[in-house]
């Protein structure tokens, strides 16, 4: 079979990098995000062997004699869906440190390997993480985006763009998962996500923790889908499944570490104490929770609440994967104090700085809609570079110095 991907894969020149230098690389995400597809595209040009331990013979193997499974293996391979082996990573660092050549052992993992309670060792020192993501916009589009690197260089000028309307809550609804993208229609594309949930529960959350009640997670997850952009709300959670809150916190920790949500950690300054520090909860992919909650793009269009929360999560989600692949380390916040003014995001560079982003599904934008952004930039203070406010428009626009408005198609735009 072809491992070329069917759309390009802005993580390859960090993967080739990285196998350049450091004897074991992990491209860890969602299960059907690409990883098996990547790891093949750039190792079998290269001569790297291939095992899965989706296969049960190789489980098996690896299982009855760890250290003669790695002892066994040639000079370079790769070894796809590790969390299911977390017992082996002991006898890959053994084999490392007899041999540290780079691009020893090229791994994917559907679970955050790191956090499963079997692992045998972290590989600290002998590994570097690369995290795939579903395919961005600007993969989709095969254009390349430089719209962080604007962002903090304030690099917007007065320019023209075609507004997406309901293209942009179909864009929303289909998601990002390569086989649910190759789907004809939306509802076979929905048709393809309710089964992989399905199957990501019964299987990979079952091999990561023993849970008595599989049948609360599907429920639980379309409560988070209902609750995307939100503030993590544990009781609004739990209230619904008779569940205790801690349980219940649990089962959202243990679905983060299979990449179906995310928690946006609040940002925070030493001299502020009015700042709310309550994580924002984020879906993983907006396909998805637009399948959980039974809309397409028409009706997500005309749902107008749902599809503002949405679209801060589709945000959200593309200007990570943008960041993942991207050469200047990026973290993400919400900004959000006790009177209730909030930013959506923050993009932190550290010591270059961090930028500001309000999310609209609006046509229009008015100064008012830069009362967030005004207060993070008095209390960011020096460390304030950009603040944007991303909207449904035609017009990329300034609104004062180092304000302004930017339609949302130009976060996958190719940039002259």
């Amino acid at each position: 079979m072809d491992p070329t991907p069917l759309y390009p894969r802005f993580a390859v020149p960090r993967l080739l990098e990285a196998l350049e230098d450091t004897p074991v690389v992990l491209v860890h995400g969602p299960r059907q995000c690409g990883k098996t597809t990547l790891a093949k595209a750039v190792g079998l040009p290269t001569n790297y062997a291939y095992i899965s331990f989706d296969d049960p013979i190789a489980l098996t193997s690896a299982t009855a004699d760890p250290v003669g499974f790695v002892a066994d293996l040639g000079e370079r391979t790769i070894l796809d869906e590790v969390q299911r082996v977390p017992f082996l990573f002991a006898s890959l660092k053994a084999a490392v440190d007899r041999d540290r050549r780079p691009g020893r052992f090229l791994l994917t993992g559907s679970a955050n390997v790191l956090l499963v309670p079997q692992l045998s060792d972290s590989l600290a020192g002998r590994m570097e993480i690369i995290r795939l993501h579903p395919l961005a916009q600007c993969e989709l589009t095969a254009c390349p985006s430089s719209f962080l690197d604007r962002l903090f260089d304030g690099d917007f000028r007065v320019e023209s763009a075609t507004r997406l309307g309901g293209e942009l809550a179909n864009r929303i609804a289909a998601g990002g998962y390569p086989a649910a993208l190759a789907r004809s229609s939306p509802h076979r594309r929905a048709t393809w996500y309710r089964s992989y949930l399905e199957t990501i529960i019964q299987r990979d959350v079952r091999d990561l923790a023993r849970i008595a009640s599989l049948d609360v997670l599907p429920r639980l997850l379309e409560g988070a889908a209902g609750q995307t952009a939100r503030l993590l709300n544990i009781s609004d959670l739990a209230a619904p499944l008779h569940l205790t809150r801690p349980t219940i916190r649990d089962y959202t920790t243990l679905l983060e570490n299979v990449f179906l949500l995310d928690e946006l950690q609040p940002w925070h300054s030493n001299r502020l104490s009015r700042l709310i520090k309550t994580p924002k909860l984020h879906f993983g992919d907006t396909g998805l929770a637009c399948a959980l909650l039974g809309l397409d793009g028409p009706a997500l269009w005309k749902d107008r609440g749902t599809l503002r929360q949405l679209l801060e999560t589709f945000v959200y989600q593309e200007l990570r994967r943008q960041a993942d692949w991207g050469a200047s380390p990026t973290r993400f916040y919400h900004f959000r104090d006790k009177e209730g003014i909030e930013v959506d995001l923050i993009a932190d560079r550290g010591a270059a700085g961090l930028a500001g982003i309000e999310i609209k599904a609006a046509a229009t934008v008015t100064p008012k809609d830069f009362r967030g952004l005004r207060k993070l930039k008095e209390d960011a203070g020096q460390r304030f570079r950009t603040g944007v406010v991303l909207y449904d428009g035609e017009t990329c626009a300034g609104f004062g110095e180092g304000m302004f408005a930017v339609p949302v198609s130009f976060l996958w735009k190719p940039w002259k």
